[in-house]
């Protein structure tokens, strides 16, 4: 096949010899692209140079820790969800920062987060009251996620601002509970509304975070942005991110944090995948492939949205049109509608793009499909297997 791997964003990380390499490998199997991570770790430094944030990676996003090595080189840290990711951050990229916000921890693993993390942030002034004095009187610096209220996005599931969210601390909230031997603790607060957005969403939720909360920022010592700012794709606006940045941390002398999961690996992996079989359902032409949206793209179907296929269309524009089917029993198991110049045949494979974010570190083995083997292709464009599953990796998950 020929493509034009430089007009598509999604792909232009490949050329004809990487993508001979990733399409020969075994299907169905996930590829990192190390240029492609370096391209994007490269633009999250020079921002930060240029602005004097400091920028962490979300691994609730991207946790492949073979290339935590590479973006260590640019990154100041990593961000965590919890106790395992908060260890792999720690483990992984020794010497870094180490931040972990939970909506609610646990007392049993708490303890044992403050091995790992330096800066832990809380979620509501209960869990501040709770574990507040434990993590100061570990060294730890401590921080409380707020809640603006300010919607940016219609994505319902996606939006922390959404009524009745359970995630941040709201201004009333903190009003009624935050005292001043809580707010004694703070070395920081946390505010995270954005997904997949642009900087002007920025804006408009840090003029409202300081109108709600920029009586307290003078005393406190850092400031977090939280994530889904799209940073690294084209025409994001970096003029009004580092505006933002410097006008905090210049009215208010606090360092500013911006934690990126998405920017970091957006269009840095792609999903190989081959046809099982064709067939026709009515006027319906579809295709099985080896790979399963429920299992191994969950985001395809949380979202929702469709994934980019090289060489089709994600409409009927092209010749022959398929809907892409999966394995399993799941009848919605679907990656989407498609067309392709000519006809799928069996043993054809696919190459779905960006599938290096909310991909392996979401994947699960419902209905027993075996996980996708996982290989780093280098810069030198040979492919290297980081990662193989097999009948454990699902059994084990099960008691046993």
């Amino acid at each position: 096949m020929n493509f034009d791997f430089s007009g598509n964003p999604v792909f232009s990380g490949l050329n004809e010899e990487k993508y001979n390499t990733v399409i020969s490998l075994p299907s169905p199997c996930y590829v990192i692209d190390e240029a492609r991570i370096e391209e994007n770790a490269v633009v999250l430094r020079d921002i930060a140079d240029r602005c004097g944030a400091k920028i962490l990676l979300a691994q609730k996003a991207f946790s492949n820790y073979a290339a935590y090595g590479l973006l260590s080189k640019y990154l100041d840290g990593t961000e965590a969800s919890g106790l395992y990711e908060a260890r792999l951050g720690y483990e992984e990229m020794p010497g870094k920062e180490c931040h972990v916000f939970c909506a609610a921890y646990r007392s049993d693993d708490f303890n044992e987060i403050l091995k790992y993390a330096d800066h832990i942030v809380f979620n509501s002034p209960n869990q501040l009251k709770k574990f507040g004095a434990l993590a100061k009187k570990s060294g730890k610096s401590i921080g409380l996620r707020v809640n603006p209220e300010c919607s940016t996005q219609d994505c319902g599931i996606y939006d922390p601002c959404a009524p009745k969210s359970r995630l941040g601390t709201t201004r009333s909230m903190w009003d009624r509970l935050m005292t001043n031997e809580l707010i004694s603790m703070l070395d920081g607060i946390h505010f995270h509304t954005l997904c997949e957005q642009n900087s002007d969403a920025l804006k408009v939720t840090l003029e409202r975070t300081e109108e709600l909360f920029g009586e307290f920022l003078r005393n406190l010592k850092w400031i977090n942005f939280g994530g889904g700012h799209h940073i690294t794709r084209r025409g994001y606006d970096i003029d009004t991110l580092c505006r933002c940045v410097k006008h905090v941390s210049d009215k208010y002398g606090v360092t500013v944090y911006i934690e990126p999961g998405e920017a970091v690996a957006l269009n840095a992996g792609y999903l190989v995948t081959e046809v099982l079989d064709t067939f026709e359902t009515g006027s319906t032409a579809v295709a099985i492939v080896d790979m399963s949206a429920a299992c191994h793209t969950p985001d395809v179907l949380e979202m929702p949205y469709k994934p980019p296929l090289l060489g089709a269309a994600p409409d009927d524009t092209k010749n022959f049109s398929y809907r892409l089917g999966c394995p399993t029993c799941l009848a919605g198991d679907i990656l989407g509608d498609y067309s392709f110049d000519n006809r799928l045949c069996v043993g054809d494979k696919l190459l779905l793009g960006d599938m290096a974010i909310y991909s392996t570190c979401k994947n699960n083995t419902f209905n027993g499909m075996k996980l996708p083997e996982i290989y780093m292709l280098k810069k030198n464009g040979e492919a290297q297997r980081i990662a193989s599953f097999g009948y454990n990796d699902f059994k084990c998950r099960l008691g046993g």
